[in-house]
């Protein structure tokens, strides 16, 4: 592995981002992180702003570590945003806000590094999904779509991509103990509604999954290799054995089968 490659990582302020960015640092790539408000904080990286519902950001960004470093080798879409609550009650505007930031977000970032990749004869492109987007979960419905979105989409981008020498893959993590908790949006519960009960236990079941969580640098470990990798699989999961299990008994069980083990999960 060429370990002077240029690493371009959107959200990496804290979190998965961050821990991806500080290993990848210590093992001699150079690293640039973005954040939608670098403002003082500290780190070992450079922090470009970017905000990936902003193009005019994005195109900024990008000019910048091309300008700075010459080329972007690898591309790591990794800024996301939760979102919890019954469908029925989220608003669409909250909707729009997750599919803007987890789905045309990341869209608009690989279309502005496409162009400085070709030049180059080659890139890396690894698009950070979640475990939760291989399946619909009850209260994190919209989240799920975002990310499964953008799992698809990526299965169609690696192969118009394929004349280029430019590879793509999706990285799905499950629970891992990061902030994602404090910055996603939660539809209020609703004194009164018939989600009310529900959703409020399956709140903090999430809640306490994300606590419980395994450490990011597991992520930015399996990152790495995934860098490594001369021909990279279509399809990664990094976490508990048992939730990258849950997607492959989603392939294999009956569907009423699989949807009880999820109700039964989240004591529904």
């Amino acid at each position: 592995m060429k370990e002077n490659k240029v690493v371009l990582i959107t959200g990496a302020s804290s979190g998965i981002g961050e821990a991806i960015a500080n290993f990848l640092q210590q093992k001699d790539f150079t690293v640039f992180g973005t954040s939608r408000n670098p403002g003082n904080r500290k780190s070992d990286f450079p922090l470009i702003a970017l905000d990936v519902t902003r193009p005019e950001t994005i195109e900024k960004a990008v000019s910048e570590v091309i300008s700075r470093a010459g080329k972007i080798d690898v591309l790591i879409n990794n800024a996301g945003v939760g979102i919890t609550g019954p469908i029925e009650e989220t608003p669409n505007e909250e909707i729009k806000k997750a599919f803007d930031t987890n789905y045309f977000g990341p869209l608009n970032v690989i279309k502005a590094v496409l162009p400085s990749m070709r030049k180059n004869r080659g890139g890396l492109i690894i698009n950070v999904t979640s475990i939760a987007g291989y399946m619909g979960l009850p209260y994190r419905g919209i989240y799920s779509a975002s990310k499964g979105a953008l799992e698809i989409t990526t299965e169609a981008f690696r192969m118009e991509l394929k004349d280029f020498n430019i590879k793509m893959t999706n990285v799905a993590p499950g629970d891992f103990a990061t902030n994602i908790a404090a910055g996603r949006y939660h539809a209020p519960i609703i004194e009164g509604s018939p989600y009310e009960k529900q959703y409020g236990n399956t709140l903090k079941l999430m809640d306490q999954h994300v606590d419980e969580g395994k450490d990011p640098s597991e992520m930015a470990k399996a990152i790495y290799e995934i860098i490594g990798e001369e021909n990279p699989r279509i399809h990664y999961k990094v976490g508990e054995p048992l939730q990258k299990f849950s997607v492959a008994l989603k392939r294999i069980l009956p569907d009423k089968v699989y949807e009880r083990l999820l109700l039964k999960h989240y004591k529904l």
